[in-house]
């Protein structure tokens, strides 16, 4: 079952026991950088602020609450727990000023591991809805690799929804949230259209 919500994560943790989730794989804003408020024609996307404000430590405190483990996007620009299960994902980046790749913190004591997926305007090219959207494969493989038959999942980002098309390809139950509520309609939407095919 995959159950999606627009509301604020902090609403959504608070409605559950310790240790609800088996999983819990989050893309939260690292606040890197100026976000804008416009469309962007070349990415197909509005860009709007919410990369303004990096989690508070309370959301961290209850997303280690709710959830057993946890895949973390974007973990080497928060004060987590040291680890040495980083995970990296390989883009393929053509350009220099862009990152070959970016970093996700884990809670598995377990060597660092890499995906080796180019995803840029060239490689493997897919219209997106969100500035950080992520490819199915990545989660897929994320799940593929840290995940259990019958792991319950959640995250607190959704973002474009990417998460969701691949828990609903590998047959995992999901909780997800999304706060804005374009990105969550367009996500919504990305779903329905996934399962219909």
């Amino acid at each position: 079952m995959i159950t999606l919500t627009n509301e604020d994560n902090m609403d959504l943790m608070a409605r559950y026991e310790d240790n609800h989730f088996d999983l819990a794989i989050v893309d939260p804003p690292y606040s890197w950088g100026k976000t804008t408020k416009k469309i962007d024609i070349r990415k197909q996307h509005i860009e709007k602020n919410w990369n303004d404000k990096k989690p508070s430590r309370e959301y961290f405190n209850d997303l280690f609450r709710v959830s057993k483990n946890q895949i973390i996007w974007g973990g080497n620009y928060f004060d987590l727990p040291a680890t040495r299960g980083f995970v990296f994902w390989y883009k393929h980046q053509p350009l220099e000023n862009y990152a070959d790749g970016e970093y996700a913190w884990t809670s598995f004591d377990r060597n660092c591991k890499m995906f080796d997926y180019g995803y840029t305007n060239v490689i493997n090219y897919v219209k997106r809805i969100h500035p950080t959207q992520k490819p199915v494969p990545l989660y897929q493989w994320l799940l593929m690799n840290y995940a259990k038959e019958g792991d319950k999942i959640l995250d607190t980002h959704l973002g474009s929804g990417s998460i969701a098309l691949a828990c609903h390809n590998l047959k995992f139950d999901l909780t997800a949230c999304e706060l804005d509520q374009d990105y969550f309609n367009a996500a919504e939407k990305r779903l329905k259209q996934h399962q219909q095919q």
